[in-house]
């Protein structure tokens, strides 16, 4: 027989939930930005979410198109900051921080937009790349003492994010959208690539806000 008493199994069981969650969660925010969001009649005219920052920039919206590189951003931010709790020991630990980097340089510009003479309209997003190293080295060196102090503050940051990666980029979409609309003549509708990114993000919030309740539930019942 299993020496957990009944509360201790239905902790780990709500534990393991909400990581499945998460994972799926974050998982429906790297398949969707590498999914089509612009859904044009033609193979030339469908965008993936990873194409369209770059190909909106001849529409004249200026900086706004960075928006469009938010998710990988949000999503290294987020599994960088999942990692705040977890043990320093765990190789596991180390390698999601790791690919929380690797996943934000889908933002990364190409190297001749980088030299050339507009370079200013791209040092945005490897200023956006370098905070989620930061966040991520900083998980490791100082999140494991915030985390036991607050142990709300991983879960707060995650429901921000979450909303900033839904919120933003579908903005931006909506804004587009009907202007590629009126230049091609024909309706369009809304990518998988939109929705799947906004769901994986509300429901990394989702999970959070949960967890935030649980954590305020838990303080005030001592």
């Amino acid at each position: 027989m299993s020496s957990q008493n009944p509360q201790s199994l239905i902790a780990n069981r709500q534990s393991s939930v909400s990581s499945l969650l998460l994972i799926a969660g974050l998982t429906a925010v790297f398949v969707g930005y590498l999914s089509v969001w612009l859904p044009g009649p033609g193979v030339g005219l469908q965008f993936l979410g990873v194409e369209l920052g770059e190909w909106v920039k001849f529409l004249g919206v200026g900086q706004n198109r960075d928006l469009f590189y938010l998710p990988p951003i949000t999503l290294g931010l987020m599994l960088a900051v999942w990692t705040m709790a977890w043990p320093n020991g765990r190789w596991q630990t180390w390698a999601m921080r790791g690919l929380a980097v690797l996943v934000s340089l889908l933002a990364f510009p190409a190297i001749e937009d980088l030299l050339g003479v507009s370079r200013e309209q791209y040092t945005g997003r490897v200023y956006l790349i370098g905070l989620v190293l930061a966040v991520a080295l900083l998980s490791g060196l100082v999140g494991p003492g915030l985390a036991a102090r607050r142990p709300w503050l991983p879960w707060l940051l995650l429901a921000l994010l979450g909303l900033l990666g839904a919120i933003a980029p579908a903005w931006m979409y909506a804004q587009v959208a009907p202007y590629v609309s009126q230049v091609i003549g024909l309706p369009l509708g809304i990518g998988w690539g939109v929705w799947l990114n906004a769901g994986g993000h509300l429901l990394v919030t989702a999970v959070a806000v949960w967890q935030l309740w649980k954590n305020t539930d838990r303080e005030e019942h001592g």
